[in-house]
């Protein structure tokens, strides 16, 4: 498994497997497939290349089967923290360690920036990912009732912080 930041070049497949994750698990992402599939490869294109997002691949063979992003915060009294977001493992690699390798990757990126805090967001009840963040250090600091709502069911986030300092 390589695991490699994404450029501009790797935008179709980023944008396939990220739709095939939003599709398969819509309870797990605040994007929908629906908004996101009407989207252009250009806006693929453009987080990749985006000074505020940072995002890496897993490559089994040359075929993607993970990614993970690294948003940064503009604002200066916030630089100090960034967001894990849009973490996907296809689940043909899952359980593998592909999750882990990938926040590993984002975890050590965030440190070259002078990042100490990390935050993200799980939906509550998805004890797999709930899990691989636990042992990568972050910890639960509360639960954002009815964040998002998936078919008409009301789903909760549970908000984690690990601290790289």
């Amino acid at each position: 498994m390589e695991i490699r930041r994404l450029t501009a070049l790797d935008a179709a497949a980023y944008r396939s497997l990220r739709l095939r994750g939003l599709q398969e698990h819509p309870e797990a992402f605040t994007s929908s497939w629906e908004e996101d599939s009407a989207k252009p490869l250009s806006i693929s294109q453009a987080r990749l290349m985006s000074g505020e997002q940072r995002h890496w691949g897993a490559f089994e063979t040359g075929t993607l089967r993970g990614i993970a992003g690294l948003e940064l915060l503009p604002r200066a009294k916030e630089r100090h923290k960034a967001r894990v977001v849009g973490m996907y493992v296809a689940a043909e690699c899952a359980g593998s360690g592909v999750g882990a390798a990938l926040l590993q990757a984002v975890v050590a990126d965030a440190r070259t920036l002078a990042i100490t805090d990390l935050v993200l967001t799980v939906t509550e009840g998805n004890e797999p990912a709930l899990g691989l963040y636990r042992r990568a250090g972050f910890r639960v600091f509360g639960t954002e009732p009815r964040a998002i709502c998936v078919e008409g069911r009301h789903l909760a986030k549970v908000h984690m912080h690990a601290n790289l300092g």
